[in-house]
């Protein structure tokens, strides 16, 4: 059982990761409360679902700029000092929606504005973090490092929303933000504590060039590139979520209950994925394992499609949510372990970022594909059309096949250095 279950050893001979750990958890259930804050504020103020969805399209927009601009910035500035401005203007962000959560009349302009800033700095610090994981941990530890997270991102996940509910239900969305503001100032004490990580020194360009370069290597290095391509059919996968509400009218007798259960299973597969990953370590040529895990996904949404039972439906989703949460985890670790340092800000924000942009592109085509076809053929050839991508890209591209988890040029430069 030992070899199931991750191996959480890191945070204890760690002090560096177990900092980062214990902001990153805090930061997540201050993200979690606020995820239920913002929506319940807006709605309650115009009763108009449009302005939710404007407020979370700002977000996710200020999210993708912050995410690209910040990769540059990793790239050229120290990763700790990105890290503790972005999470100090954020923290600034939520004190001022709590300000305004008291007033009498709270604006909707401040909101908009401030879900557009936080959307901003919060991607900043993302992508600092994630440039700076290989000195935190060694790149010989990050999938380790990374299930480590995993297992706090999503307990968070389920539980955050669930306190900030609570909170608006006992007494006001204004504490939501306050305690999402002091959440944020408690994660600079352990981050101060974390090593100076300045980037090599190049000659600076226009932020755009800079950009360029960084889309530029994704084309050159075949290894990064070919994950980059398979974890963007993925995350188009992740759109089946959509049709659950139609697929529990047509097949299910519109129960709520199996509607939930819908939703809850994916969750509960990717929870289970981040606990039950050791063995993901011991993979040899995981390059292409990531590929057929990623394969296993596509499979999976077919199954889904295919099937008219809730509970083989529930179990298939199960499975999609335990592979796509080991993919992930694959997919983050050879694009860390392949990139090299001066890189390595631009990459994970473009990556990042492309996995947001992905996640929205799918929604919207699989709810065009279902004006066509019925909910299980939508759900089908997405399925059947990421399978047979992910199976020509793998096949095409023998670098990510024989691939390890790191470049052993990356990791012995490092060493040296």
């Amino acid at each position: 059982m030992k070899n199931l279950f991750v191996n959480f050893d890191i945070l204890q001979h760690n002090a560096n990761f177990r900092a980062v750990f214990i902001a990153r958890t805090i930061s997540l259930i201050g993200l979690g409360m606020l995820a239920v804050a913002l929506p319940k504020q807006v709605y309650d103020l115009t009763g108009d679902s449009l302005q939710v969805g404007i407020v979370m399209a700002l977000d996710g927009v200020g999210m993708f700029v912050g995410l690209l601009y910040g990769g540059v910035l990793a790239d050229r500035h120290d990763r700790k000092g990105l890290i503790l401005l972005a999470r100090s203007i954020c923290g600034l962000g939520f004190f001022w929606l709590a300000v305004n959560a008291f007033l009498p009349q709270p604006s909707l302009w401040v909101i908009y504005v401030f879900a557009l800033w936080d959307g901003f700095f919060g991607a900043l610090g993302v992508t600092a973090l994630l440039a700076a994981m290989p000195h935190i941990v060694g790149r010989e530890n990050l999938m380790q490092a990374r299930a480590v997270s995993m297992v706090s991102m999503r307990l968070a996940g389920v539980a955050s929303p669930a306190l900030g509910g609570w909170i608006i239900a006992v007494s006001d969305v204004a504490w939501n933000y306050v305690l999402a503001a002091l959440g944020t100032a408690i994660t600079l004490l352990p981050l101060l504590r974390l090593p100076r990580m300045q980037p090599p020194e190049f000659e600076p360009q226009h932020p755009l060039r800079e950009l360029f370069d960084g889309v530029r290597f994704l084309f050159q290095n075949r290894i990064v590139g070919a994950v980059v391509i398979i974890g963007t059919l993925v995350t188009l996968t992740t759109a089946i979520r959509v049709l659950f509400p139609e697929m529990a009218e047509s097949l299910f007798q519109d129960n709520p209950m199996a509607l939930g259960l819908l939703y809850s299973a994916v969750p509960l597969g990717a929870t289970l994925g981040a606990l039950l990953s050791a063995w993901a370590e011991r993979l040899e040529q995981p390059g292409k394992w990531m590929g057929l895990i990623c394969c296993g996904v596509f499979g999976s949404v077919v199954a889904f499609g295919l099937v008219e039972n809730l509970w083989l439906s529930l179990a298939t989703l199960v499975v999609f949510g335990y592979l796509t949460c080991i993919a992930s985890l694959l997919q983050y670790t050879l694009v860390q372990g392949h990139t090299p340092d001066e890189y390595l800000g631009r990459i994970n924000g473009i990556w990042t970022a492309q996995d947001a942009c992905g996640d929205s592109i799918g929604t919207v085509g699989i709810g065009l594909i279902g004006k066509v076809l019925s909910t299980a053929g939508s759900i089908v050839l997405l399925g059947a059309g990421a399978l047979t991508l992910g199976l020509v890209t793998l096949g095409l591209c023998k670098q990510l096949r024989s691939a390890g988890l790191t470049d052993t040029a990356l990791t012995d430069s490092a060493s040296t250095a």
